[in-house]
């Protein structure tokens, strides 16, 4: 990791230096996913077939995953392996159960009654990547706010292994969350299968879930079609930032950025710090904690394109920070609580030396699909609310209508709405007969 002092740095500098990797040729990228969208759409499983042949090397039969293949996750995992799936699973529950929105009434002037409801969205596509590493934490966080929020249909979408199945433990999870369906299907065309439908998947209203650049832009491109289906959040490569001051533990902080920066080549880590001797020694030890871990070479990867920065206070670190609006923010300070009101731009925040992202990532109960790239300056993290869409309902009575109507009839004549405005003076004048 580079080390450099934001002071020192002009303002254009400073803009380079919070960067993130670029994504590639946006263009060309764009193109790429256009044409396997269409595929999709033209051609349906076969699309889903050849694709697979061609991105991943294998002939599927089917791409459904059989209930029984399913189940069968229940004997190819150790105890311990589903112990840890099904305590993670309790956790994010019991936070997200606690999300539920109650119905809103009130009564703006008397006779007038406005209601906030909330329904669940009908069918939901769940996206789990595939890459190095299988992800059951995903499916969890995914699959259980979408059975907690009431959707009917849960289905789930992964790209096959090498030997053409899906990992016992994406199994198993998907089992103890009720997902309703399973299949091998990965990329952008899984995206597109989603959004429009084919012979096996049926359409879905809206996707969630992490992924590539092929991913992403597939799920940018077809939720900006009517006929495609809603996303959650734009989510592409993972990111940490750490806000350490004199207090910190280096151990600890190299920890928490070399856990972010195994997830990909193209992750990035930013270590904020205010004293120039916790720079240092975070950075020895990153290079001891580095050169044992079997993922080095994805490490550090990222870590080429990753920071150390030294501020001339904690506040500017706070400044830096807001600015970046990092995916996973880590706060060790003295006090890191203290500085919460201060901290505007985050997915999500980890309090104090103890509370590694790793937490968040699988069993705190918080959830770990976040937005990335600087977008949470704009997007929230993935909660309950997702998974439902809201209406109002309004009811007025003779009393309500009369006390407001005249004002409903100024408004809509200065608009120059008289069918509006008509529909109120058929009733006042029902009223005073």
């Amino acid at each position: 990791m580079k080390t450099l002092v934001w002071n020192e740095l002009s303002q254009q500098e400073q803009q380079q230096v919070l960067a993130r990797p670029a994504l590639g040729d946006s263009a060309k990228l764009k193109t790429l996913v256009q044409d396997i969208i269409a595929q999709v759409r033209e051609h349906g499983d076969k699309a889903l077939f050849d694709l697979t042949e061609k991105f991943d090397g294998l002939k599927l039969d089917s791409l459904r995953v059989s209930q029984a293949d399913i189940d069968a996750s229940e004997n190819e995992l150790s105890a311990e392996v589903k112990s840890a799936i099904e305590l993670a699973h309790q956790q994010i529950h019991k936070f997200h159960v606690a999300q539920k929105a109650e119905v809103i009434t009130v009564e703006t002037t008397p006779g007038v009654v406005c209601e906030l409801h909330t329904q669940p969205i009908e069918a939901v596509g769940l996206y789990i990547p595939g890459g190095t590493a299988p992800l059951p934490s995903t499916v969890l966080m995914l699959a259980t706010p979408a059975r907690i929020a009431g959707c009917k249909r849960l289905v789930l979408a992964t790209p096959p292994g090498k030997d053409g199945t899906v990992k016992a433990e994406i199994r198993y999870a998907a089992k103890i969350c009720g997902v309703d369906e399973l299949y091998l299907a990965g990329g952008a065309q899984a995206i597109a299968a989603l959004a429009y439908g084919t012979e096996s998947i049926k359409k879905v209203n809206k996707i969630f879930g992490p992924g590539n650049s092929f991913v992403t832009e597939a799920k940018q491109q077809v939720s900006q079609d009517h006929l495609g289906a809603a996303i959650d959040m734009p989510a592409g490569p993972s990111e940490v930032l750490v806000i350490a001051d004199s207090s910190a533990n280096p151990e600890f902080v190299a920890a928490d950025l070399l856990s972010q920066a195994e997830h990909g080549k193209d992750s990035q880590v930013i270590l904020l710090t205010n004293c120039e001797n916790m720079a240092k020694a975070c950075e020895k030890a990153v290079f001891k904690q580095l050169a044992v871990l079997p993922r080095e070479d994805i490490a550090a990867a990222a870590l080429s394109h990753s920071r150390t920065i030294v501020t001339d206070s904690l506040e500017q670190s706070i400044q830096v920070s807001n600015e970046y609006a990092p995916e996973h923010l880590i706060v060790q300070t003295k006090d890191p609580r203290g500085i919460l009101p201060k901290l505007e731009n985050a997915g999500s925040i980890f309090l104090g030396a103890y509370s590694p992202e790793s937490a968040g990532d699988y069993a705190s109960g918080t959830n770990h699909v976040l937005p990335t790239y600087g977008y949470t300056k704009t997007y929230s993290s993935l909660s309950l609310a997702d998974f439902g869409k809201r209406y109002t309902v309004q009811e007025l009575t003779a009393q309500g209508i009369q006390a407001i109507g005249p004002a409903i009839m100024a408004l809509a004549e200065a608009e120059s709405l008289d069918a509006h405005k008509n529909a109120v003076a058929v009733r006042l004048d029902a009223l005073k007969q």
